[in-house]
C-alpha cells in the first residue's frame, strides 16, 4: 500500500537585506515599489515570518512608505494576483451580456468602497448606495467583517430579513452564474484572498494601521472588469495618493472622496474633497486619465445638509439591518438624514459611471422622465444622480434587486 506524502510546508524566504534598506532611509537606499510588493506576495503564500511580516508592516509604516501611491498600486496588484483567480473570459462574456449602456456607461462592473477607519461609526452608506446602484449598474460590492466599527459591510448583510444572503456562495467559481441572474454582488473578502488569513493576527497585535488598511479597496477579485469606482478614504492627504495610485493601476473613471470631518466618503454635513480621474482623450491607457480636485457639498445634490451625529447610529448589525430594510422598502420619510446620506452618495457613483449623462430618461416603474442637467462641481450631474436614486427606492427596484441577490446567492444551497 502506497503512503500517503504529507504536502511540505512553504518554504520560509528571508527578506532581512531589504529589511536593512528599508530602514530608516528607503529612499536613500533605492528601494523600489516592486522589491515592497515582491515581499509583500510571500504573505500570502505564507512564506515569510511573523517576525519578518511584523518588522516589514512597521517600516513601511513608521517610513510613510504604506502611503506612497506606487508602493500601493503594486502591492494592491500583488494581493490581487494572490486572490483565488476567476474564469475571467465567462465574466466579460456575462457581463457584456447584462450589463445596460447608458449616457457614458458602458455596462461595466463598478465599486464604491471606503478604507475604514474614520471612527465616526456613521450607518452603513457604501454597502446601502451600492444595493441602490444596482438599479442602474452592475455591482461588485468588495467587503468584509468590521474591524474599526461594530458592524462592517458582511456584519450588516448578514444580520437581513426576512433572509439574508449567503455571502460564502458568491466564490470565484460562482460568480459569473451570480450574474447571469442578478445586478448585484457581494465579494466577501476571506472567499477571494485566503491568503490574507497568514497575516490577520500580526496585523491584530500590531495595534496600528498597516498597509492592508489600504489595500482592501483597491484589490477588488474582478478589478479588470470594474469600469468606475467611487472609494473613500478616511484622511485627506491619503485622497490624491489614492488618486494616483488608482490611476497607476490604469484606472480612468474614479473618484477619491474625504469628508472635511475626515470621514471616508462623501460627507451630509460639510464639505467633501473629491479627486476625479477623467480620460478625455480618445485613448484608452491611464497616462491620459488627469486628476481633477474640487469640493461638493450637499447643496450641490440639491439636499439639506446634516449633523454627523444624526447618521451616526453606532448600532449593531441587525439594528442596522432594520434601518436599511426600511430604507430599501421606502419607508423612511423623504427628508431622512440617513436617507439623504446615502442618496448623495449612490448619486456620486452614478455621475461617475457617466450614467448620469444621458440626455432621456425611460426608467419605468413611475419614472417622469424628466433629466436634470444641471451641473455642479468638477462637471457633474448630481442633482440628476440624486434623482435617479431617488427613483431606485421609491420605484421599488433597489428593493427588488436586493432580493434577487438574495435568492440567487441561497440558490447555491448551504456554505
Amino acid at each position: 500500500m502506497a503512503s500517503e506524502v504529507e504536502p511540505s510546508a512553504p518554504q520560509i524566504v528571508s527578506i532581512t537585506p531589504l529589511l536593512k534598506r528599508l530602514w530608516p532611509s528607503p529612499g536613500e537606499n533605492n528601494v523600489t515599489a516592486a522589491e515592497v510588493a515582491g515581499a509583500i506576495s510571500l504573505i500570502f503564500t505564507d512564506q515569510l515570518s511573523p517576525v519578518q511580516t511584523g518588522a516589514l508592516l512597521t517600516c513601511l509604516h513608521f517610513t510613510g512608505w504604506d502611503r506612497r501611491a506606487d508602493v500601493i498600486a503594486k502591492c494592491a496588484e500583488a494581493m490581487r494576483n494572490a486572490a483565488s483567480q476567476i474564469d475571467s473570459k465567462r465574466l466579460a462574456s456575462v457581463v457584456k451580456v447584462r450589463g445596460r449602456p447608458e449616457g457614458d456607461y458602458k455596462g461595466g462592473l463598478c465599486d464604491i468602497v471606503g478604507t475604514g477607519g474614520d471612527s465616526h461609526h456613521t450607518f452603513n452608506i457604501s454597502t446601502t448606495s451600492s444595493i441602490l446602484a444596482s438599479s442602474h449598474l452592475l455591482l461588485s460590492k468588495h467587503g468584509n467583517r468590521a474591524s474599526t466599527s461594530k458592524s462592517g459591510s458582511a456584519d450588516l448583510l448578514n444580520a437581513t430579513f426576512p433572509t439574508a444572503p449567503n455571502l460564502m456562495a458568491v466564490t470565484p467559481e460562482s460568480i459569473a452564474s451570480i450574474y447571469e441572474k442578478s445586478n448585484y454582488a457581494f465579494l466577501f473578502a476571506p472567499v477571494f484572498h485566503p491568503g490574507m488569513k497568514y497575516v490577520a493576527p500580526i496585523r491584530k497585535e500590531l495595534g496600528w494601521r498597516t498597509i492592508f488598511n489600504l489595500l482592501g479597496p483597491l484589490a477588488n477579485p474582478v478589478e479588470g472588469h470594474i469600469e468606475a469606482r467611487l472609494l473613500g478614504v478616511a484622511r485627506r492627504d491619503i485622497g490624491p495618493v489614492f488618486a494616483e495610485a488608482l490611476r497607476i493601476s490604469g484606472g480612468s473613471k474614479a473618484m477619491v472622496v474625504c469628508g472635511e470631518e475626515d470621514l471616508d466618503e462623501i460627507s451630509c454635513a460639510g464639505k467633501t474633497y473629491c479627486w476625479r480621474l477623467v480620460n478625455r482623450s480618445t485613448h484608452s491607457e491611464a497616462a491620459y486619465a488627469d486628476i481633477e480636485s474640487f469640493t461638493i457639498s450637499a447643496s450641490d445634490f440639491g439636499l439639506p445638509a446634516h449633523a454627523l451625529a444624526d447618521v451616526s447610529p453606532g448600532k449593531e448589525p441587525h439594528e442596522n439591518a432594520e434601518i436599511l430594510t426600511k430604507l430599501l422598502q421606502n419607508q423612511l420619510p423623504r427628508d431622512d438624514p440617513i436617507l439623504h446620506f446615502v442618496l448623495m452618495n449612490t448619486a456620486a457613483l452614478f455621475v461617475i459611471s457617466g450614467v448620469c449623462e444621458a440626455d432621456t430618461s425611460d426608467l419605468g416603474h413611475g419614472d417622469d422622465g424628466k433629466v436634470i442637467t444641471e451641473r455642479g462641481p468638477g462637471g457633474g450631474r448630481w442633482k440628476e444622480g440624486v434623482r435617479r436614486a431617488r427613483w431606485a427606492v421609491e420605484s421599488g427596484e433597489a428593493w427588488r434587486q436586493w432580493r434577487q441577490f438574495v435568492e440567487v446567492s441561497n440558490s447555491f444551497g448551504p456554505s
